[in-house]
């Protein structure tokens, strides 16, 4: 059974507009709204988690990645999604969470970390190995053949977890890989500053030919063609307060080359809040893989902060849920999340943990305290009649959808439609099936 990310490196290389969004995001009613909005096509749905999300030791969502599979196939069954119809990612996975390690320890650990992911069945591998490590010069940068060679020993271990699970099913579905790493850290750049540069066509080349050498010396000849994607930075980028749009002249270059390597595509991450139209022309230049995170748990939490409204409007104040002021209390109380990404005054950084684009709000949304206020704020808004002109004051789309009969008056419906609005500027610049069935 092939895997559908290499259909759609065919249908691309047969001259087909074809793409995928990858939703990378460990929030339950956000992957709730990605599958809901995906049972109307036919389409598989990739659902990514980080490094830092999910590893052996739990990462910050206390999930493994066989926990992180259980988890998101709950999700599906809850909504009936059907669960082959679910790619799993694994996103910047490599000694990420332990540079502060010499090589050896964290290469076991990364090691460890994608043999589990393989097993777990995830099928698509982003083997990020670009961090300097304890032991690496601190003065001199990463070379690519450090860089491919590190990958390359990752790529072994998951090849070798793969056969372990084809000597019980013949018929079990091979990962592919993605390499390189011009992106930020995950989550998008700390420094409103911080210099955008588009991958230039020599270093995009560069990574190839190292990763291709590597593979020769490890004996991985057969397994290039897993390699479908290149990580690389196409000029897209947000901070705390700004969004670097997709600007496709600045990046002709960059995608010119790839007419040279039709066996890949480019992966491009911190995606989020690009306009559509921004989206669609980097999906026909060669960005396959439309990477998407905080974006959509800003939007959760724009439809909750909305919900909220309401509850002022009609719950008395002994009942009201108060979601903003509690996320804000949490916060405060565990600053470790967002300290370190917001700056200026108290009162720019109040601003920030509401209405930041990095979200570092999305860290806090697991917590039993957030999750009650939001269990709480979900039963207050359903236990009162919403008039239809408060709905179309604080949440005019969904105000819309509810009186053309296209989604339910309930809270959580209500909630997650902010998120499925946002999954509709990226199938938007993916699917040609949404231009056909006329959904726009």
């Amino acid at each position: 059974m092939n895997n559908p990310l290499i259909e759609i490196l065919n249908k691309r290389k047969s001259g087909i507009h074809a793409g995928i969004p990858s939703y990378c995001t460990a929030n339950e009613l956000v992957i709730e709204a990605v599958l809901e909005q995906a049972l109307r096509f036919s389409d598989s749905v990739l659902i990514e988690g980080t490094a830092n999300q999910i590893n052996q030791f739990g990462g910050y969502t206390g999930m493994t990645p066989a926990d992180f599979r259980d988890y998101v196939f709950a999700i599906a069954d809850k909504v009936n999604f059907p669960r082959e119809k679910i790619i799993l990612g694994a996103d910047h996975f490599g000694p990420l969470t332990w540079s502060n390690l010499p090589e050896k320890e964290a290469m076991k650990n990364a090691k460890d970390l994608v043999r589990l992911a393989v097993l777990a069945g995830f099928k698509k591998i982003h083997l990020d190995t670009s961090m300097k490590l304890a032991d690496d010069p601190a003065d001199v940068r990463l070379s690519d053949e450090v860089i491919a060679e590190r990958g390359a020993v990752l790529l072994e271990v998951c090849e070798k977890a793969y056969q372990e699970l084809a000597r019980d099913n013949p018929g079990e579905m091979r990962p592919v890989y993605i390499i390189g790493s011009e992106v930020p850290i995950p989550g998008g750049s700390q420094e409103e500053d911080a210099g955008l540069q588009v991958t230039s066509a020599e270093d995009f080349g560069r990574t190839l030919s190292a990763y291709r050498e590597k593979f020769s010396e490890h004996e991985l000849y057969e397994r290039w063609n897993d390699v479908i994607a290149v990580v690389v930075q196409p000029g897209v980028e947000f901070g705390d307060k700004d969004i670097h749009p997709y600007n496709r002249e600045a990046a002709r270059e960059l995608f010119a080359a790839l007419d040279d390597y039709p066996g890949v595509i480019f992966e491009g991450h911190s995606t989020d809040y690009q306009p559509p139209k921004r989206l669609r022309e980097m999906v026909e230049d060669g960005v396959g893989i439309l990477k998407v995170g905080p974006a959509l748990t800003f939007a959760l939490r724009e439809g909750l902060f909305a919900l909220s409204m309401i509850e002022r409007e009609l719950v008395p104040e002994d009942r009201r849920a108060n979601f903003p002021e509690t996320l804000e209390r949490v916060m405060l109380e565990n600053p470790k999340n967002w300290e370190k990404h917001y700056h200026g005054s108290d009162e720019d950084k109040r601003i920030a943990r509401k209405y930041s684009y990095s979200d570092r709000c999305r860290y806090y949304f697991s917590l039993p305290e957030i999750k009650d206020a939001i269990t709480k704020l979900f039963a207050n808004i359903d236990s009162v009649e919403v008039p239809a002109g408060m709905l179309s004051q604080f949440m005019p789309r969904q105000y819309q959808r509810v009186r053309d009969g296209k989604l339910q008056k309930k809270a959580a419906s209500l909630a997650k439609d902010f998120v499925i609005a946002l999954t509709d500027d990226y199938n938007y610049a993916v699917r040609i099936n949404y231009m056909i069935n006329g959904i726009f």
